[in-house]
């Protein structure tokens, strides 16, 4: 592989113009012989000229859009929640996972997410984001998608991906789905129990099968074990049934659990898989592919990705393709949502006359902050604009002792739609202020509502701080 890498032409990188508009240049994927020196140009430049371009690529398109907004005379809606995607940072992540695990194959996806409740685990399949630039931009670079539904899978088929490139990474399937998937040629799914077996014998006898198995994930962020995975004492009986009924297995998958915070989980998983492709070798199935899940963080990328890629290299021989379902690792920092103050409650302490405020948004728990809920995130207000000045960046939260104390609200009617319970700012927040949250790309969209009649939909704006990026998408 290093000797393929090193024969291709190292392409020219290119560095941003502070303006947005100077974005112009064309920059071809990095080889990952250029990798660490991609890295290193981008850092230097950071460093040199003292200022995070993607931020400013964001910001300036922040402004410009709540900018433009006429407060008196705009149209319902016209004032609602919007995103600001930086695909040049889905970009970014792409070429720091080719440097970190060069040998594992990314299929986007990670789709389970945890809806906790009290004491209840019930999980629910959904993309992380489906967003169709992001599926478009990844499909450029040469993922995979890792689909867990019909609409998942006749999504990414619509963008061009051949079939091979999805695996129909759901355990326990819908009949009606398992017949598309055949149709359709996509033949990679993955089972876990005796049933579904029995169910894809029935419906796709030709499907390229991965036994799902069982992991640790008590430290991870969401938990999916209770749900999905075969346990390692019924690994050997449901291989000896595929065998008997005919079906072709020729793979292991493993999910370590959402937001994965201990990296040995992935060397016990990958020690797990071993074993299950002895077994499954010995009754004659080929094993090709193993399939290391997601539970990948941005935070904890390169410690995982180390265990991870020393586990392979100790375990699995080089005849064996990997891949992996990375999803809030690509996306959760490359989207920032801005949100509309529509209301506001004066609250005065009557022992201490100090006044706190409660501010209501066009947005929460119900739309596109569902994450806390859902995916146990604790987004940050930050001030956009107040009055008629516009900042970005300039006026983050303080911290519990200084300025003035808020409670942020969503705007539905039910109780629990509060997005955080205290904040303080240095200085007065009204009705038509803006608010800003950053890291809002994982569980949010796809997960909002409109439950009280609020719009479940809300406008994109693409940037793309990276001429990569751009060019794969013809982006001016």
């Amino acid at each position: 592989m290093a000797s393929q890498a090193s024969n291709q032409v190292k392409p020219r990188i290119f560095l941003e113009d502070m303006s947005p508009t100077a974005i112009t240049a064309i920059e071809t994927t990095p080889s990952l012989t250029s990798l660490d020196s991609y890295y290193d140009e981008k850092c230097s430049y950071i460093e040199h000229h003292g200022a995070n371009i993607p931020k400013h690529i964001i910001g300036a398109a922040l402004k410009k859009r709540v900018e433009s907004i006429d407060y008196e005379a705009c149209e319902p809606g016209d004032e609602d929640t919007f995103f600001v995607a930086d695909l040049g940072e889905v970009y970014r992540q792409h070429m720091r996972w080719k440097l970190n695990l060069p040998r594992v194959k990314p299929f986007y996806g990670e789709f389970c997410l945890s809806w906790g409740f009290s004491q209840a685990n019930v999980t629910s399949a959904v993309k992380c984001n489906p967003d169709a630039q992001v599926i478009r931009l990844l499909s450029e670079l040469g993922t995979g998608f890792d689909c867990a539904s019909k609409a998942e899978i006749e999504q990414v088929l619509k963008t061009g991906v051949d079939p091979s490139r999805i695996i129909y990474a759901q355990p326990c399937k819908t009949n009606s789905y398992v017949r598309y998937a055949a149709s359709q040629g996509v033949k990679q799914m993955t089972f876990d129990n005796a049933d579904e077996l029995y169910k894809v014998k029935k419906l796709f006898p030709g499907a390229e099968l991965f036994l799902r198995i069982s992991t640790d994930d008590s430290t991870s962020l969401c938990r999916l074990s209770l749900k999905f995975g075969a346990a390692m004492d019924s690994t050997n009986g449901l291989l000896s049934l595929a065998k008997e009924l005919g079906l072709n297995v020729v793979g292991v998958s493993f999910h370590v659990g959402s937001g994965a915070s201990d990296p040995n989980v992935f060397l016990k998983a990958v020690q797990d898989a071993r074993v299950v492709f002895n077994q499954a070798e010995s009754y004659g199935f080929h094993m090709r592919t193993l399939d290391v899940g997601g539970g990948f963080s941005s935070d904890t990328f390169e410690s995982m990705a180390a265990v991870l890629s020393d586990a392979l290299d100790e375990y699995m021989p080089s005849s064996v393709s990997i891949i992996g379902e990375p999803g809030r690792y690509y996306v959760s920092s490359a989207f920032t949502l801005a949100t509309h103050i529509i209301a506001r409650r004066t609250i005065e302490n009557p022992e201490t006359s100090e006044k706190s405020y409660m501010v209501y948004l066009n947005d929460g728990l119900y739309g596109n902050f569902s994450s806390i809920m859902f995916d146990h995130q604790n987004p940050v207000a930050q001030v956009l604009r107040t009055g008629n000045r516009t900042y970005f960046d300039t006026f983050a939260a303080r911290d519990s002792h200084h300025g003035i104390e808020y409670s942020i609200w969503g705007p539905t009617c039910d109780g629990i739609d509060r997005i955080a319970d205290s904040i303080r700012f240095d200085h007065t927040l009204d009705v038509g202020d803006w608010l800003y949250f950053e890291d809002m790309g994982a569980y949010t969209k796809c997960s909002a509502t409109r439950f009280n009649g609020f719009n479940d939909a809300h406008d994109v704006i693409y940037v793309a701080s990276e001429p990569g990026a751009r060019a794969l998408l013809g982006m001016k």
